[in-house]
């Protein structure tokens, strides 16, 4: 094919980048889940995914996949801001928030829950990002 890769037509994020809705991966299945998580380790990439729950879908992102510097306590109130306002407008019922760690659920769709894992995906990585480039947020953990 003239030295033109069967993959340049495809648009793949970069190893460590936030993902897309439609690329968060579902992890319904054990082995889904297991293979993503290496996958996260092995592009040093904060770990996101979804997975059903019964009729309902669960988020979960794990920032200890990544080898970066976890967020300080001040970076993750924002986070646990915004996973408060799900539960108060009913998005979700539980929501567990903390500088390494991220789950929600039961939410009620696929699509919902691959809206909601992509933005806090972004978001923790944008807050990691800032903690590692801004020397003045470094130990304030």
């Amino acid at each position: 094919m003239n030295g033109v890769s069967a993959c340049d037509h495809v648009s793949m994020s970069t190893p460590g980048m936030p993902l897309q809705a439609a690329r968060i991966p579902d992890c319904t299945k054990l082995e889904a889940h297991h293979a993503a998580y290496r996958s996260a380790k092995t592009n040093d990439a904060i770990f996101v995914c979804i997975a059903r729950r019964g009729r309902r879908w669960k988020v979960e992102l794990d920032a200890l996949a990544s080898s970066k510097p976890i967020i300080p306590d001040p970076a993750v109130t924002v986070l646990q801001s915004a996973a408060e306002a799900l539960v108060v407008a009913g998005t979700v019922t539980n929501a567990n928030v903390g500088a390494d760690y991220i789950s929600m659920w039961p939410i009620e769709s696929e699509k919902k829950a691959r809206e909601i894992a992509a933005a806090f995906h972004a978001a923790l990585y944008g807050l990691q990002q800032l903690h590692i480039a801004v020397p003045g947020l470094r130990g304030r953990a």
